[in-house]
């Protein structure tokens, strides 16, 4: 394989390891059938259609991404909604979420089913906020450059159903949680902004489970670039900062660096201009790097989401080497429009959805 098919098969060997429709069919064997089967996030439908195959006839409520709720089985309640910035169909289902689980009888049993994206995707508003509020503060948080923990704070104090308010008014007996995490640490109490989370006091028997994560998805990632006969120099989860901090930390060990592999997973964050281009941070992080390795040879990295998307584009990063920085690079950094860069140079990573959401991956080939 060329250095794009090498980096490309080790990325995509962390991702199907975290496939959500695999990881829910594993925690669900043997398990008892629920009452109701709730999902939401940009994995949903993929953890949906395991627990609907293991339990025929039980209702199912999924609310994802658009675009995202594909192979569901007809019978599943529907409702795809805006990311990364609500819109009125976010509020349509956190509503339909709250009253699906108030609407729960006593002595039933709940399957809630959480991953990430759920922040954006379903809200029910405290009283005297908006959903204009609701997209000013999200478009506020994505621009500063904060990290998930501490945006999913901000998020819970506008709403009924995160920080463990949608469970608050569960009457039944039992709550099943099975979580992807696309947190660092996966906290059930910062994924999704804690939509799967506990309520403070509770009369029912609840038990939250991370089914799937960044480190797992490394570790798949690793395995597959030995299975290639390469050596794996490095394994980090060491994504979680400002995307230029990031590349210029990690720039010089690029260049440095031995024949074989490097895997790293998080989540960067970006500060954005006014009026930011095409792209989101993964396009951002791998232009950035494009620059830091511009001129070496050998060099290939790719960066991108594992949910297959990175903010408001189709694509999920970038696959760059020491050509990729060139006349127009700079500017477009800058702008935040590194994706129509990307684009002109035939350097996007677009893989549709996929299924899982476990933060960021990026894998660094020297040939």
């Amino acid at each position: 394989m060329d250095p794009k098919a090498q980096v490309l098969a080790i990325w995509r060997a962390g991702v199907a390891a975290v496939d959500g429709h695999a990881a829910t069919q594993r925690a669900l064997t043997g398990a008892e059938a629920p009452d109701r089967i709730l999902a939401v996030g940009k994995a949903a439908a993929a953890m949906a259609r395991a627990a609907m195959e293991r339990f025929p006839g039980v209702p199912a409520l999924v609310v994802t991404k658009d675009g995202h709720g594909a192979d569901l089985p007809t019978e599943a309640e529907l409702i795809e909604a805006a990311h990364p910035v609500p819109d009125a169909r976010s509020l349509r289902a956190g509503r339909a979420l709250r009253e699906a689980v108030e609407a729960m009888a006593e002595g039933s049993s709940l399957l809630l089913l959480v991953s990430g994206g759920a922040s954006s995707l379903a809200e029910d508003l405290v009283e005297g906020q908006t959903l204009d509020d609701l997209a000013a503060l999200n478009r506020r948080l994505l621009a500063a450059g904060l990290d998930i923990t501490a945006m999913n704070a901000e998020r819970r104090q506008l709403s009924r159903i995160k920080g463990g308010g949608l469970l608050s008014s569960f009457r039944g007996a039992r709550a099943r949680v099975l979580a992807i995490s696309d947190v660092p640490g996966d906290d059930i109490a910062v994924i999704g902004s804690g939509i799967g989370a506990a309520p403070p006091a509770r009369s029912f028997n609840y038990d939250a489970e991370i089914i799937a994560s960044n480190a797992i998805a490394r570790a798949a990632a690793a395995d597959q670039a030995r299975a290639l006969g390469l050596t794996v120099l490095a394994e980090e989860e060491a994504l979680h900062d400002d995307l230029e901090a990031l590349a210029r930390r990690w720039g010089p060990r690029l260049r440095a660096m031995a024949p074989g592999v490097i895997v790293l997973g998080g989540e960067p964050t970006v500060h954005l201009p006014a009026h930011p281009g095409r792209g989101g941070r993964n396009q951002a992080l791998a232009l950035a790097l494009a620059r830091e390795i511009a001129g070496c040879t050998g060099v290939t990295l790719l960066v991108g989401g594992t949910d297959g998307t990175d903010g408001p584009t189709d694509a999920a990063g970038g696959i760059v080497d020491g050509t990729t920085w060139g006349l127009g690079a700079e500017a477009a950094l800058k702008a935040a429009n590194s994706g129509t860069y990307l684009s002109k140079n035939n350097n996007l990573l677009i893989t549709g959805p996929t299924g899982t959401n476990v933060m960021d991956l990026a894998v660094a080939l020297r040939a």
